[in-house]
């Protein structure tokens, strides 16, 4: 079986005026469809700009990221942008909702701009899924960073996405909902049969995913299985 997302001899820098600073140096790795990973490391380590590339929302200045059997490194901006609504989710941690649209309107987003038809129906039960239908009307502004957070995952899931990038889900979050936050994150991935990739800064977590990635100062230094159940 193809891997659903393939890196190989990745690399980003930044030029200054007097240097280079280099982000990421030579990653490789690939994952399997349907399987669950995380990307662990401390700040400043790099995985955050590591998931942006897998992701597409930024390029490399070298090596290959191939998606879904796409090369994302060739595309321009807005063919990215058109295999992210096709085959990509993804959640942030600070939710990026737009704050002048109801949850129901934010969940709505992905499905218009796929040009899917009668989407109403369906973004209302994906907030019955993660608890949300009697906020459907409510702004984010209205939502705690919790329901927001909880509206963000079923923004992620409206395109039936193929994998999801979910970064720092519960950086935002006390210990409670973040628990119930990863409850939903999990309980849905399984059902919808997505890969999942997590980016943390959090052990425990990363140890609910199948395998975890050790990312230091830019460079891969681990690659270890969990032995959690696929």
């Amino acid at each position: 079986m193809n891997p659903i997302l393939h890196i190989q001899d990745l690399t980003k820098t930044y030029q200054s005026t007097d240097h280079t600073l280099t982000v990421l140096d030579n990653i490789n790795f690939s994952v399997e469809e349907g399987s669950t990973i995380s990307i662990i490391g401390p700040s400043g380590s790099g995985k955050t700009t590591l998931l942006g590339l897998c992701a597409g929302l930024d390029r490399s200045s070298s090596g290959i990221v191939e998606l879904n059997g796409i090369r994302l490194d060739t595309l321009s901006e807005d063919a990215r942008a058109q295999v992210r609504n096709q085959y990509v989710g993804f959640i942030f941690q600070n939710f990026q909702l737009l704050p002048t649209l109801t949850a129901l309107e934010n969940v709505m987003v992905p499905l218009e701009l796929r040009g899917e038809k009668n989407i109403k129906p369906q973004a209302l039960e994906l907030l019955d899924k993660v608890g949300l239908a009697e906020r459907a009307h409510h702004y984010p502004t209205q939502l705690s960073g919790g329901e927001q957070q909880r509206v963000s995952l079923a923004r992620a899931f409206s395109n039936k996405p193929k994998i999801l990038f979910t970064d720092e889900p519960t950086g935002n979050l006390d210990a409670e909902t973040s628990e119930k936050v990863v409850k939903l994150i999990f309980d849905l991935n399984r059902e919808a049969g997505t890969t999942l990739v997590l980016v943390t800064h959090d052990a425990e977590l990363a140890a609910k995913t199948q395998r975890i990635l050790r990312v230091k100062g830019g460079k891969l230094v681990s690659d270890e299985r969990t032995g959690v159940a696929v």
